[in-house]
C-alpha cells in the first residue's frame, strides 16, 4: 500500500503540474491583460511600470519558467487586483471559510444520504421508496443554485426562518450547506440503496439471520459494513466537489470564501490569484481522491491496489 500511495502521489504531482501549465498558457492566450481596462486612465509610462512589476513585459515562456520556479519555493506572487496582498495569504484567509461550509455540507450529505439509502433499500412500502427515488432524481437533475434560490425565497424571504447573507453563526449555515449537499445526498442515496439491496441477498446475511442475530445488528454489522464501500469511494471526490463547486452558492449567499474570490479573480484577470487558487483546488481534488482510494482498500482488504 505504501508503494501504491507513493506512486499515486507522484502521479498527482505530475497532474497538478500539467493543470498549472495549461491554466497559465490559457490565461495568456486570452487577448488583453489585467490593466487593459485602465488603458484610458494610465499613461504609457505607468502602464509599462505595472507590466514590469508583475513580469508581464517578458516573453510568455520566460514568465512561465519564472512563475514555476517561484511556486516550487512556495511563492505564488502578489495579487494584481488586491494591492499589497499576497496570493498565499489570500488563500489561507479564504480557504477555512469554504472548508468549513464544505465540511458541514459533507456531514449532512453523508448522514442524510446513507439514512435515505437504507430506508429505500429495506422498506416494503412502495410510496416511501417512490418518494425517496423522486427526491434523489430531483437532487441529481436540478442544479443546486436553482434549489438554493428557491430555498432562499421560501425559507428566507417569505417565511423568514433563516438569514441569507454571510456565515455569522451556525444558523447561517443551514441554507447554503443544504443547497450544497443536495446533489451529493442524491448520489449517496442511490449508491447506498443499490449496494445494500445487493448485499442483503448474500448468503452470509441469511446465515446471520439464521443464528438469531437481531435485524438491526444484521443491517449494521453485516449489511451496511459491506455495502458502504461505493459510498467511501465517492466521499473523496464528493468533498473536493463540495469545496470546489461552491462558487455559485458562495456568491448567492455572499460568503467570503474561495469561490467568491476565484470568481472575482477571473473577472479582474488577476493572473497570480487565478493560478494560486487553481493550484490549491487542484491539489485538494488530487489529495481527496488518493485518500478515498486508500480508505477503500483499508475497509475492504479484498481490493488489490496497483503494484
Amino acid at each position: 500500500m505504501i508503494k501504491y500511495t507513493f506512486k499515486r502521489i507522484l502521479v498527482g504531482i505530475l497532474t497538478l503540474f500539467i493543470l498549472a501549465s495549461i491554466t497559465f498558457f490559457m490565461m495568456k492566450a486570452i487577448p488583453g491583460n489585467p490593466f487593459s481596462q485602465d488603458n484610458k486612465v494610465l499613461t504609457p509610462d505607468a502602464y509599462a511600470v505595472l507590466e514590469a512589476k508583475y513580469g508581464l513585459d517578458k516573453p510568455i515562456f520566460e514568465q512561465y519558467v519564472v512563475y514555476m520556479n517561484n511556486v516550487v519555493t512556495g511563492d505564488f506572487g502578489e495579487s494584481i487586483s488586491k494591492k499589497g496582498q499576497f496570493v498565499g495569504d489570500i488563500v489561507l484567509k479564504r480557504a477555512p471559510v469554504t472548508a468549513k461550509l464544505g465540511a458541514v455540507a459533507f456531514v449532512i450529505a453523508l448522514v442524510v444520504g446513507i439514512a435515505l439509502g437504507i430506508v429505500s433499500a429495506l422498506t416494503k412500502k412502495r410510496w416511501v421508496n417512490g418518494l425517496i427515488t423522486a427526491f434523489a432524481t430531483i437532487g441529481v437533475s436540478v442544479p443546486s443554485f436553482l434549489l438554493a434560490i428557491l430555498a432562499m425565497i421560501v425559507f428566507g424571504v417569505i417565511l423568514g426562518w433563516v438569514p441569507l447573507v454571510g456565515l455569522k453563526s451556525p444558523i447561517y449555515y443551514v441554507l447554503p450547506s443544504i443547497a450544497l449537499a443536495l446533489n451529493p445526498i442524491s448520489m449517496i442515496t442511490r449508491l447506498t440503496r443499490s449496494s445494500l439491496r445487493d448485499v442483503m441477498n448474500k448468503d452470509y446475511i441469511i446465515l446471520a439471520r439464521s443464528k438469531g442475530t437481531s435485524e438491526i445488528w444484521v443491517i449494521i454489522k453485516h449489511g451496511l459494513k459491506n455495502a458502504i464501500l461505493p459510498v467511501v469511494t465517492y466521499c473523496g471526490p464528493m468533498f473536493a466537489m463540495l469545496v470546489t463547486g461552491s462558487f455559485v452558492i458562495e456568491s448567492l449567499f455572499s460568503i467570503p470564501g474561495i469561490g467568491a474570490e476565484f470568481t472575482s479573480s477571473v473577472i479582474n484577470r488577476d493572473y497570480p490569484l487565478i493560478m494560486g487558487l487553481t493550484i490549491f483546488l487542484g491539489a485538494l481534488v488530487i489529495i481527496m481522491n488518493i485518500l478515498s482510494d486508500v480508505a477503500s482498500a483499508v475497509i475492504d482488504p479484498r481490493i488489490k491496489l496497483g503494484k
